[in-house]
């Protein structure tokens, strides 16, 4: 069970951990366009490029988001359990 205080901090946590991610996505947008407004010769990079970039930038806060998710799994152990309990088939030996 999570203490009030233990789940402060995991909520203050998780909203700078949030916003920091967000700042990366919104400095990788940027600097894209950035790139691409300072190309001298006129090349830009393909498409392949661009998605590398972005994958750079956004799989580390998908795991961001699996973790802080299992971490309040492992806070709140109780919040998730589920009891299953057979359905009787009224066969009896």
């Amino acid at each position: 069970m999570a203490t009030p205080l233990a789940e402060i901090l995991f909520i203050t946590i998780a909203a700078v951990i949030a916003l920091s991610q967000w700042l990366i996505l919104r400095s990788t947008a940027r600097g894209m366009q950035h790139k691409a407004a300072q190309s001298a010769d006129g090349v830009q990079r393909g498409s392949a490029g661009r998605a590398l970039e972005w994958a750079y930038a956004i799989v580390p806060a998908i795991a961001l988001v699996f973790l802080l998710g299992c971490a309040w799994r492992a806070m709140h152990p109780t919040a998730v359990e589920v009891e299953g309990v057979a359905p009787s088939t009224g066969i009896e030996s």
